[in-house]
């Protein structure tokens, strides 16, 4: 029975290449653990840019094939992607080595500090890295486990997704895709929206209320988002862009001028290097969790006044020929929307193409990716998918983004398909002007950062 981080020396990650995974691996290699881990994008002969960056942090790494799992084994972690049938598991259960999920791993490590839990359907990722560079700034030197990899830590040759904080805070992501969010038992929890995505609005609320019941002392809420509001506990903690809501951190004066924004929280003034108005937002959330801490605003602006961003979330790859490319990880109805809206103050004109993954996410969300996609387009916009990516196990493939695409056509949207995204830019290639964003959007598939490399040599 594994309830503790002291309960095991010699961890094993099936899957270890994933984001979420990688940042638990390098977290509990950090604190003296014996961390080792196999992935299937792992080759012979073959390398492996997230294999190498995980074997310079201690961790030993394996094919997926069953040799890393050994009598020295103390625990097993697996995904929610890893199935029964994978070598790994089944040779654990052999030799008795407890097997637990990574959501339960991650809630056993906050509870070995003070947690700060940043939950919504979206924004978590930028949330919490803001967050972290702003405590950071303040001297509080804190850890972080996340869904993304920070450009800060990234320039230092890490996998950026996870550190060792010196001081007594650590910052996670509370994830509600899978439920785990409930199990998590915070300081301090954050919750930015409440958004469809994966789940019916009414099963989000319910594990999102449990999020706040499970929150031992501060939880701060969205004012200005109508279902995240209705979990408030204290409006004089909470955050909003309505002067009349009454909440006790405002953002107003907003401004977006090419790739930066401007506004100002409780009248002092910010500067990010950052697009779009949900970005404020991310920076006022944070900036009110660390105002409750104790930091005061102006070193928030000033700390956010150096945020480098994120991977791939609205990452700007650079300019070609007027061509703004920028890579994204919005993978929802509402964040491929808030995606495309942001970049419409950088240029005239918006390329977006979207490769959906799963195909039960895709066909449970299709009449809300026409919605808000269609809502956020212009009539000199465009929208381009590919076909969905599939990561493997039972699906039925009873849906195409095609089917999204005629969706869009047919409330006069000017949408294209192109079954295979190596084909894409050469089939929009005619479509881009000198002055243009042209966004990449998708989740969930390790090979879309090495796609958006293609795309901009090829540009």
């Amino acid at each position: 029975m594994i309830s503790s981080i002291s309960d095991f020396k010699n961890p094993f990650f099936i899957g270890v290449a994933g984001s979420g995974m990688s940042a638990l691996a390098q977290y509990l290699s950090g604190i003296g653990k014996n961390v080792s881990g196999s992935d299937r994008y792992f080759k012979q002969g073959e390398y492996n840019e997230t294999k190498d960056k995980l074997e310079a942090a201690g961790i030993q790494c394996f094919l997926q094939d069953g040799e890393g799992i050994t009598k020295k084994t103390d625990v097993a972690v697996v995904s929610a992607a890893i199935e029964d049938t994978v070598m790994e598991v089944q040779k654990a259960k052999q030799l008795n080595i407890p097997i637990i999920r990574r959501s339960e791993l991650l809630a056993l490590i906050a509870k070995s500090k003070r947690t700060i839990a940043v939950g919504g359907t979206s924004g978590k990722s930028t949330t919490t890295a803001m967050l972290f560079d702003i405590m950071e700034y303040a001297g509080l030197k804190p850890g972080i486990i996340s869904g993304a990899g920070l450009v800060s830590l990234i320039k230092n040759g890490k996998i950026g997704n996870a550190k060792v904080g010196e001081g007594e805070w650590l910052l996670i992501e509370a994830d509600e895709s899978d439920g785990s969010i409930v199990q998590y038992e915070p300081e301090a929890g954050l919750l930015l929206n409440i958004d469809k995505d994966h789940k019916e609005m009414d099963a989000l609320i319910d594990i999102f209320n449990t999020f706040k019941t499970n929150t031992k002392k501060l939880f701060i809420v969205n004012q200005s988002h109508s279902f995240a509001k209705k979990l408030s506990q204290n409006i004089q903690h909470d955050f909003s862009f309505d002067n009349n809501s009454g909440a006790g951190y405002i953002a107003t004066d907003f401004s977006q001028s090419g790739l930066s924004i401007s506004f100002k929280i409780n009248k002092v003034d910010f500067n990010l290097s950052l697009v779009g108005k949900h970005n404020m937002e991310n920076a006022l959330a944070a900036s009110a969790v660390a105002n409750q801490l104790g930091v005061d605003l102006k070193v928030c602006a000033e700390a956010l006044r150096n945020y480098e961003g994120i991977y791939r979330r609205h990452q700007v790859i650079g300019n070609k020929n007027g061509i703004w490319l920028i890579d994204d990880y919005a993978h929802n109805p509402v964040k491929c929307a808030v995606s495309i809206e942001a970049c419409k103050a950088i240029a005239p004109t918006v390329i977006a193409w979207f490769q959906p993954h799963g195909y039960g996410p895709t066909k449970f969300l299709q009449n809300d990716f026409v919605k808000e996609i269609a809502k956020v387009l212009r009539t000199e916009d465009e929208i381009w998918m590919s076909e969905i990516f599939y990561a493997g196990g039972t699906a039925e493939k009873d849906i195409s983004a095609n089917d999204l695409i005629n969706d869009l056509k047919a409330l006069g949207k000017k949408a294209f398909f192109v079954e295979h995204r190596n084909d894409f830019l050469n089939a929009a290639r005619s479509h881009l002007t000198n002055n243009c964003v042209l966004l990449l959007m998708g989740a969930r598939d390790p090979s879309l950062e090495y796609f958006a490399q293609k795309v901009w040599e090829d540009l």
